[in-house]
């Protein structure tokens, strides 16, 4: 694969010779090269019978919080997996982990996310310029992982024109909980054929603050239980006189697990969350020389990062450990406010485990208009990324993750040929992927995929038609097992049918399939980031999955309507299963396969309510829910299922003023997988008021926002550690976007 990686390298410097065979542009055409730009799809965004979102401009910068996934986590259909505001995935209608792929610029962001909750997403969504998501399965596009969808977010780190002036944004943020921190700056401009691109960014934040107790009422109950039950066991121990009084609190203080203090002292973790504390900074520089056909640039980013881990079973596991008990601290005759304070300080005296996360990535990226007769454009992407992370626990290095991964991609689009405009492509990665510790779940994994790929559309009459075809091959080679290829296609089938008066449905039918990931196939060790003993099958075959979608959307000069039902046949879905057996204080789980069906719709609406002058306001609303179920003779129920929820949207905007008020409510979680426990609804209210200012060829934004104004205690069903890591409390932020 390293040789393939070579070729391509050298074939990118063949489209800057080509593109820069004609004369180069003068300034003021340079944007020319906009009619070459490839999003998300080559098909375009319009008329895509895949239901599709997109986040720019002011609704980017109103939404983007924490990570990727807090940022489109209140979208219809779309979850956060979170792991506290350090780490976060998208969930898209059910379905997350290496089911949804999460891109920059087009690339896989080459992290391993993926592989445990408590993994950050490299790619930090205060650097955004776009944030497209392709719900529903992206296979032909993406690969096999992408059975889920598909989050890209487009940076801009390359330019593809030289601006004709120096532009720029900075941002400054500051909120309460926490202590919260954020800024950030982009930088872009050039001259003649050169365009260049600088964009940094910090953000730091404390622990931040909790309604409640960091346990769930459910968890606290279920322990309160046990606890009674482990008294009344070693009851009657010493009714048959095997223990006197002493040795039996003396084993229970030895043991650390059953006495009355210990009990305490896990459910005065309050107030304030242990471990969710972090400190992050990044920046890239990037640079293109752009010719009248088209464009090469490179870019060249880095991210370092230290965050906590809350809730990681090192610290809320069966395996506490003497010292851990004895550290937490005995305050519970004390008020709140100190009580939180003292917690604070004994969780940094501790060391809880902290993520120490490097990485340094290279992108390059080309394209080309009209390469040949026939052909409207080549484009051509590829990313290379070094990355790792140490766990620390108590200022001692831990687990170290390693991934040395590079992705590449090259697209062809096609004009028409037998009535069908398309896309022809071909996508390469390779990954070497090691984890070195006491806490190494599975072996070092070397990962190879090729994939081809076909994508079109034609009209019929008013009709509008989609097809595509790929094929995907995968490789994994573990450091100490025999390796397993997997080979597999997908296809799809999607028609767009006009209905008149602004209304239009889609009918989206396609195949596709996944191969398993190392980790569902070699895992043989605790995980201490999901609390379970995983082991994995090396004898996983290919999960694949028939899926059916239908969208309506219509849309007038004040109102836009949109609702999706969706329903996927899974045939071997893998799935993390329940056992009753516990190894090394962790409960036990197998990978397995079975029928799987998940179903679900969504629906969002918006309506122009008043409107005056410069100003109007406009109500917004939506409501989604997920059916999965397992075939399976006991429980069918899918763990980390997301609940129902229902939102209600009221913005007003104006020339200078800008004001949102946005409401979600979460319905309770009853519908639970083996040894799951139920989840509480919730609500979410949220506001924000912003002041336009236009000082001098400059637009400057000063705001107030709040999260969570009714601090409620939030518990999301899709998070491994809601029970132990609830989301933060009543946030105030305040800021500054200056725009020049």
């Amino acid at each position: 694969m390293k040789g393939k990686l070579l070729c391509l390298l050298a074939a990118a410097p063949w489209l800057a010779v080509a593109a820069l065979a004609e004369e180069a542009p003068a300034a003021e055409d340079a944007g020319a090269i906009e009619e070459i730009v490839v999003l998300a799809h080559p098909l375009g965004r319009e008329g895509l019978a895949q239901a599709a979102d997109v986040l720019e401009a002011d609704e980017l910068e109103r939404k983007a919080v924490d990570n990727i996934g807090a940022t489109v986590g209140n979208e219809p259909g779309i979850h956060n997996s979170s792991y506290g505001v350090g780490a976060g995935r998208p969930v898209i209608h059910g379905l997350g982990g290496p089911r949804v792929r999460i891109m920059e610029d087009r690339i896989d962001t080459l992290d391993v996310s993926v592989s445990s909750g408590d993994h950050a997403v490299t790619v930090d969504p205060f650097v955004a310029e776009r944030v497209e998501i392709l719900k529903g399965s992206a296979t032909l596009l993406y690969g096999s992982g992408a059975i889920g969808g598909v989050v890209d977010v487009q940076t801009g780190r390359i330019p593809q024109e030289v601006p004709e002036r120096i532009r720029g944004a900075v941002n400054l943020r500051g909120s309460d909980n926490g202590n919260g921190r954020n800024g950030s700056f982009r930088l872009d401009g050039g001259s003649g054929n050169i365009a260049w691109h600088v964009d940094a960014f910090a953000r730091e934040g404390d622990d931040y603050n909790i309604p409640g107790f960091a346990e769930s009422a459910a968890l606290r109950a279920q322990e309160e239980e046990e606890h009674h039950d482990d008294d009344e066991h070693h009851d009657d121990h010493d009714d048959d006189g095997h223990h006197d009084d002493d040795e039996h609190h003396d084993d229970h203080d030895d043991d650390g697990h059953h006495d009355d203090d210990e009990h305490h002292d896990e459910e005065e973790a309050r107030g304030r969350l242990p471990g969710s504390g972090l400190e992050t900074r990044g920046g890239s520089v990037g640079l293109s020389w752009v010719g009248d056909r088209g464009f090469v640039g490179v870019s060249v980013s880095n991210l370092d990062s230290d965050y906590g881990i809350p809730g990681h079973s090192h610290d809320h596991g069966h395996g506490h450990d003497e010292d851990d008990h004895e550290e937490m601290g005995h305050h519970e005759d004390e008020d709140d406010d100190h009580h939180e304070e003292d917690e604070h300080h004994e969780h940094e005296d501790e060391g809880a485990p902290i993520v120490d996360l490097k990485q340094t990535r290279i992108d390059l990226k080309a394209a080309l208009a009209d390469p040949f007769g026939g052909f409207e454009s080549l484009s051509f992407r590829l990313g290379i990324n070094d990355y790792e992370h140490v766990e620390n626990e108590a200022g001692e290095a831990g687990t170290a993750f390693s991934n040395q991964a590079w992705e590449a991609r090259a697209e062809l689009t096609h004009g028409p040929a037998g009535g069908w405009r398309g896309a022809f492509g071909i996508q390469f990665g390779d990954r070497e992927f090691s984890v070195a510790g006491e806490e190494a779940f599975t072996p070092p994994v070397d990962t190879s995929s090729v994939g081809l790929f076909w994508v079109g559309e034609r009209a019929l009459g008013r009709l509008g038609l989609e097809a595509g075809l790929r094929y995907d091959r995968v490789e994994h080679a573990p450091a100490q097992d025999s390796s397993r290829d997997f080979s597999g296609g997908s296809a799809s089938l999607g028609l767009i049918v006009p209905l008149g008066q602004g209304w239009e449905g889609t009918l989206l039918a396609d195949f596709s399939s996944r191969a398993p990931v190392g980790e569902e196939l070699f895992s043989d060790a605790p995980h201490p980031g999901t609390g379970f003993f995983e082991i994995g099958d090396a004898g996983l075959s290919h999960e694949r999955a028939r899926n059916l979608a239908a969208t309506l959307a219509g849309r007038g000069d004040r109102w836009s309507v949109r609702g999706t039902f969706y329903h996927t046949d899974f045939a071997d879905f893998i799935y993390q299963a329940a056992t009753d057996e516990e190894r090394g204080g962790f409960d036990v789980r197998r990978y397995a396969q079975a029928d799987a069906t998940v179903a679900g719709f969504e629906v969002e609406g918006r309506l122009t309510v008043a409107e005056w002058g410069a100003g109007r306001l406009d109500l917004g609303l939506f409501y989604d829910r997920v059916s999965p179920s397992l075939d399976i003779s006991v429980n069918d129920n899918l763990p980390l299922m997301p609940p129902d929820r229902a939102g209600v949207s009221l913005e007003f905007t104006s020339d200078r003023l800008r004001a949102n008020v946005d409401y979600v409510r979460a319905a309770d979680q009853d519908d639970i997988a083996e040894f799951e426990l139920p989840t509480d609804g919730y609500n979410d209210l949220r506001a924000r008021i912003a002041w336009r200012l236009r000082p001098a060829n400059t637009t400057m934004d000063l705001y107030l926002a709040g999260r969570n104004l009714t601090n409620d205690e939030q518990r999301l069903h899709t998070s491994v550690v809601k029970d132990l890591a609830p989301q933060p409390g009543r946030t105030v932020e305040a800021g500054m976007r200056m725009a020049f």
